[in-house]
């Protein structure tokens, strides 16, 4: 298993997010939950301009073995998406906590954030999910 970000708040469902700082709030998968779906061949993602609601699904994605919503941690309105993944979204598999971020949301309500597990919760909730 991968080192998980110290940097990073992650839902139960296996998304995370880091806080950019500027209001602005980057959510990709895990390299947990990009390890149980497989190879990615597709990813769909919202479009800039979009508003996403937390709890709710934001975007696809799509392995050989299954297609899986990723659901928004947080509110508001979607300023980037990761365009290379439309030709790469093997990116996820390689580099989830990096490279393979999905898209940026220009966030309403900062305090969403606090309301997810830190890396230690996240990291239990992995430990707890391989017994």
């Amino acid at each position: 298993m991968s080192e998980i970000p110290g940097d990073l708040k992650f839902l139960k469902s296996h998304e995370w997010a880091r806080v950019e700082g500027d209001g602005k709030v980057t959510i990709g998968i895990s390299d947990h939950a990009q390890e149980l779906l497989g190879d990615l061949v597709y990813v769909e993602l919202p479009n800039v301009g979009d508003r996403v609601e937390a709890g709710a699904a934001s975007a696809v994605v799509e392995s050989v073995k299954a297609a899986s919503d990723v659901y928004s941690p947080v509110s508001g309105t979607v300023v980037e998406v990761n365009t290379a993944l439309a030709d790469k979204p093997e990116t996820i598999n390689e580099d989830a906590y990096g490279d393979g971020w999905l898209y940026v949301v220009e966030v309403e309500e900062p305090d969403q954030v606090n309301e997810m597990l830190d890396p230690d919760a996240y990291a239990e909730l992995l430990e707890e999910d391989d017994h």
